[in-house]
């Protein structure tokens, strides 16, 4: 059984469309650089917020203004 093919038009699309390498640039790359800027498209992973966190956020920052006190 051979090992897998190594993913090189998805490689040169990322580098070459998405990120928009000069080709010399694109074939210096080392792989780890490469999957870097790839993890960097990606968007986010974190977790939601929590039900708690939530509302600590929204007592320290409510909706309406505090009431003024007017003498």
């Amino acid at each position: 059984m051979s090992p897998p093919r190594f993913p090189w038009a998805e490689a040169m699309t990322l580098g070459l469309g998405r990120l928009r390498l000069a080709p010399d640039r694109f074939w210096r790359l080392t792989l780890p650089e490469l999957a870097a800027a790839a993890r960097a498209l990606q968007p986010a992973t974190d977790a939601p917020m929590a039900r708690g966190e939530l509302a600590a956020l929204m007592t320290r920052f409510p909706d309406a203004p505090p009431a003024s006190s007017a003498d």
